[in-house]
């Protein structure tokens, strides 16, 4: 039956249509003209609007509405020691702390939220440390081949010998395209396991796959000063700037960023979409982030002082705040489509195991029996007869009305109440 308590009653047509749709799936009716896209009010937290720059309910949306304050300040602990140890000259110690962070406490939420269904291991492997070596391999060889001309100095260090077209290629270029690929492999083998396929499950395996990119790549960068006990030859201050950079900014630069990708791989609907023009599309999206920090990251190295550093972390927040939008809005859809497949599994017809059917405009889930999508409005009529709604097919199900590839059902429109679904089967 689709009336249930989170159901309201349509004002045109009286049928009982799930608290989350756009629209009603009877008659199709806009049920929310004001707000369609409830940009107002975040899905992770309500109280939020979806475009807030909150870092703890973009990235960890499960814990975000029962104890936030827990990962945020054990974030906060983490880059405090890092800071303290900067400013006391202990550089080893801050640039560990600053690069594990991020990760030990992301980890630490995915143990703590069950994330992965009891397979925790697995996909801390696939996802961190399969990533952690490839970027530990690849940052030691390019840094170690690289010529003479395309060498960076270290952040904040300044250098007579200014910028050339070469280095800019490898460091600008070419690394963050090769470093981008690299965070993929990971979350697009897990995503294309049929148990971790939905858009949350994707935006989760990038981010933690672009965070052990960042980390293993800042120890290598910072071998020098991590390997070379206490003290520098640089001010703290500078330091300070420095391990926020690389322990806070750089890490979540690339982890939305590779969080943004893995999600268009999962896509919405059933099933993951795979190498789509929205994969991409996403992944492009990554890619000119990526670039554009290392951009800014090489040429202000130049500079001498802290000037340089300062610049890159503003420029670094810039792109993150940047992508912080980008990936909740890739959450806050992720979260609608799981709410609207709630919304249809509750049909006594489909239930957990059943078929569902998805929109062919928007890839949303259907209620069963309707004949408008309630996301988008999409008439279901109007779908292709040769070709099923959903992502992937499969074999027949017993329920004649969850079938994609059947005849189209009758217009319900006469049956607008939660019984519709006692008349289903036999009007095909």
């Amino acid at each position: 039956m689709i009336g249930h308590p989170s159901a309201v009653s349509c004002q045109r047509c009286g049928a009982q249509t799930p608290e989350v749709a756009h629209f009603c799936q009877v008659c199709g009716l806009d049920l929310r003209s004001e707000d369609l896209r409830r940009a107002k009010s975040f899905a992770v937290k309500p109280d939020e609007p979806v475009a807030s720059f909150n870092l703890i309910s973009t990235i960890m949306p499960r814990g975000a509405g029962q104890r936030p304050q827990t990962y945020r300040i054990a974030l906060g602990i983490g880059m405090a020691v890092a800071l303290v140890a900067a400013i006391f000259g202990a550089l080893p110690v801050a640039i560990l702390v600053a690069a594990f962070t991020i990760p030990v406490v992301y980890i630490v939420y995915l143990y703590d939220v069950n994330l992965w269904e009891d397979e925790p291991v697995v996909v801390t492997v696939a996802a961190f440390l399969l990533t952690g070596v490839l970027a530990l391999a690849f940052t030691v060889g390019w840094m170690q081949l690289r010529p003479t001309v395309a060498q960076t100095p270290a952040i904040g260090g300044g250098t007579g010998i200014g910028p050339s077209v070469s280095g800019f290629l490898l460091v600008a270029i070419a690394v963050p395209i090769i470093g981008q690929i690299l965070t993929q492999i990971g979350p697009v083998y897990l995503a294309s396991r049929p148990k971790f396929d939905d858009l949350m499950d994707g935006l989760t395996f990038g981010v933690i796959s672009g965070v052990a990119y960042s980390t293993f790549d800042t120890l290598v960068r910072h071998s020098g000063a991590l390997f070379g006990g206490l003290g520098s030859h640089q001010d703290p201050a500078t330091w300070v700037v420095l391990i926020f950079l690389e322990g806070l900014v750089k890490p979540l630069i690339m982890g939305t960023a590779a969080g943004i990708a893995g999600a268009e791989f999962s896509g919405l609907g059933r099933g993951y979409d795979g190498f789509t023009l929205r994969y991409l599309r996403g992944f492009a999206e990554a890619v000119l982030a990526n670039i554009a920090y290392a951009a800014g990251s090489y040429l202000f190295s130049f500079l001498s002082g802290s000037k340089g550093t300062l610049l890159t972390l503003l420029w670094g927040l810039l792109i993150l705040g940047v992508l912080i939008l980008r990936v909740r809005n890739v959450l806050h859809t992720g979260l609608m489509e799981a709410a609207l497949e709630a919304a249809a599994r509750s049909d006594d017809s489909i239930g957990e195991s059943g078929e569902l059917e998805f929109c062919a405009a928007c890839e949303m889930p259907l209620v069963a029996g309707a004949a408008f999508c309630n996301n988008c409005g999409t008439a279901v009529r109007t779908s292709p007869r040769t070709q099923p709604v959903g992502a992937a097919t499969g074999p027949a199900d017993p329920h004649p009305p969850a079938l994609p590839a059947a005849p189209p059902e009758p217009h319900p429109s006469s049956i607008p109440t939660a019984d519709r679904d006692e008349d289903q089967g036999g009007q095909a």
